[in-house]
């Protein structure tokens, strides 16, 4: 009867960590979505927004400077406009990394917090429960008679 039942406290706990994966993994595709899609409409915002000096203007490089800075250059945007840009657009570029590099920290942490940990726990729990009632299941030491 035991050998039948054996470790069927630790399949069930596979089945309950495999279907809390995935709420955890659902929340994590939309919340990178999500957060992704932001961070690259403000990648674009700062990589397609020229800032123009009223002399540049007056030359008529409003015209020639517009889209992504490739687009601008191939465009005939002038090489004081492009390096006047350039700095900020890097910037730009540098914290679309750094927000990449802190939502997938994010998401670790979140992963831990919310799967590893809740599964090592009841992990835990589960295993102490088992020893307890294995404890309980065994049969009383038999004193020997002589000893009485």
């Amino acid at each position: 009867m035991v050998g039948r039942h054996k470790n069927r406290w630790l399949r069930r706990w596979l089945v309950v960590i495999i279907f809390w994966a995935v709420p955890v993994a659902i929340v994590a595709v939309r919340e990178i979505q999500e957060e992704m899609a932001y961070n690259r409409v403000d990648l674009n915002n700062a990589l397609t927004s020229w800032q123009l000096t009223d002399a540049q203007r007056a030359a008529g490089a409003a015209a020639r400077c517009h889209g992504m800075p490739d687009d601008a250059r191939a465009a005939g945007c002038p090489a004081d406009v492009l390096a006047a840009n350039a700095p900020r657009q890097q910037e730009a570029l540098n914290e679309y990394a750094v927000r990449k590099s802190t939502l997938a920290s994010y998401l670790w942490h979140a992963f831990v917090g919310y799967w590893v940990v809740p599964a090592a726990t009841i992990f835990a729990i589960g295993f102490v429960i088992g020893m307890v009632r294995r404890a309980l299941r065994r049969p009383p030491v038999n004193k020997s008679p002589a000893n009485h």
